[in-house]
């Protein structure tokens, strides 16, 4: 009996299309199998307290942020201004987060006087921590964009003595009738101030009338500070390192500041107080419980800003396993200068910039750190800022707990961009 070579092809053309069917069927099993990463392990979540069943995969926080707003401050000019022989010095400290506020009063400060602003220097926590302003930021852009709003030189001339410069305290957020009350008659008498900037509370709502200080104090903060290259290289390669981490999150991650050492400092004490509204603070284990209940699962990529691993963050990974610290994701070639050198401003600006660029923030300490990332995100339309809580359900939306600085829009930084 003949074969029919039309049967045969039709069969054999069969037996093809079954086979794909069926590695189709296998790849969507088990592609979702991530291969793991160095100093991750699988746990179970059987003991988890809270309902594993109210945890949803795909959830609203990771999509819709706000479209990235523009600059709507008007530049000041200098032509109407009384121009002065003397100078403002002063130095950046305590971090980014301080330097934010910090660089915007002595602009203030200066130009109110009408006096040449010196190029500040960085100092550390620990005595003799002291650096260039170039060794963190591009001098060029910052004084590119004080042009036509105060004078700026790189140097205190040769001939000033740093002996006759008279030390001035002005608080945060400082007015132009504050200045001309306690700043000018100093600076009239001395002809040259150091200032330092004092914190009496954590301030960074809108003003309710903005003028010609706001204007000022936008620039300096948003449109002033830019990282050096091989800064804003390290930050760079480390945002991009913990995408490629967050495949099953198509790229995205978390970042949260949490501090191990800062939740044993006064500003955290009471923290366990039955209420929420008084909770400044959170520790590893609440953060985690919070965001499960929020609904991010284990294959979540976060970032801590806690300087090196502490047992006390078990809890963390053990509910999300991809939970890192700057020495996991750093460059090798970096670490040595970066990291093993022990300098904090250094390990400061990595956290202060990755949080400023994560998909979601997390502030499980109330403070600067948390309102000026908050500001830096808002200008730039990444506005899913998390503040953590204890959620007595088993479930809730994160987007209950977006932060008041971008569900009020009461942020500076809403005085600032349009």
């Amino acid at each position: 009996m003949g074969v029919d070579l039309r049967q045969v092809v039709a069969g054999v053309l069969t037996l093809t299309m079954f086979v794909m069917l069926m590695h189709m069927i296998k790849r969507d099993h088990f592609d979702a199998v991530e291969d793991k990463l160095p100093g991750t392990e699988d746990v179970s979540f059987e003991n988890a307290n809270f309902d594993t069943t109210h945890v949803r995969k795909n959830i609203g926080i990771w999509k819709g942020d706000a479209d990235e707003l523009k600059p709507c401050w008007v530049k000041p000019s200098e032509d109407n201004m009384e121009q002065t022989e003397g100078f403002v010095t002063f130095s950046l400290t305590n971090g980014p987060e301080y330097h934010v506020s910090q660089i915007a009063d002595a602009v203030i400060v200066a130009r109110s006087l009408g006096a040449t602003l010196v190029i500040p220097d960085i100092r550390g926590s620990q005595p003799g921590d002291k650096r260039n302003f170039e060794d963190i930021y591009d001098v060029d852009v910052f004084m590119k964009s004080m042009e036509g709003v105060v004078r700026v030189v790189k140097d205190l001339p040769a001939h000033t003595s740093t002996h006759k410069i008279a030390a001035v305290k002005v608080p945060n957020r400082v007015t132009e009738d504050y200045i001309a009350k306690h700043v000018e008659p100093i600076y009239r008498s001395k002809g040259n101030i150091r200032l330092a900037t004092y914190f009496p509370s954590i301030n960074m709502r809108k003003a309710g009338k903005k003028g010609d200080a706001d204007s000022v104090a936008c620039l300096a903060m948003y449109g002033s500070l830019e990282l050096q290259q091989e800064m804003h290289d390290l930050v760079d390669s480390m945002v991009e390192r913990l995408r490629t981490l967050s495949r099953k999150s198509d790229g995205q991650f978390i970042a949260v500041d949490l501090r191990v050492e800062m939740l044993d400092k006064k500003g955290c004490q009471g923290s366990d107080s039955d209420s929420d509204k008084e909770k400044s603070c959170f520790n590893a284990q609440e953060v985690a419980v919070f965001l499960r209940k929020t609904g991010f699962d284990k294959d979540t990529t976060i970032y801590v800003t806690q300087s090196r691993w502490d047992d006390s963050l078990d809890s963390l990974k053990d509910l999300f396993p991809k939970t890192y610290t700057k020495e996991a994701i750093i460059p090798a070639d970096k670490k040595k200068k970066f990291l093993d050198s022990q300098d904090s401003e250094l390990e400061k600006v990595i956290d202060f910039y990755i949080s400023s660029e994560s998909d979601v923030f997390v502030p499980a300490i109330s403070g600067l750190f948390y309102a000026n990332v908050a500001g830096k995100r808002i200008g730039s339309g990444k506005t899913k800022i998390v503040v953590p809580a204890n959620i007595p359900d088993s479930s809730a939306s994160a987007s209950s707990f977006l932060s008041h600085y971008v569900s009020k829009k009461n942020h500076f930084a809403y005085s600032c961009y349009c």
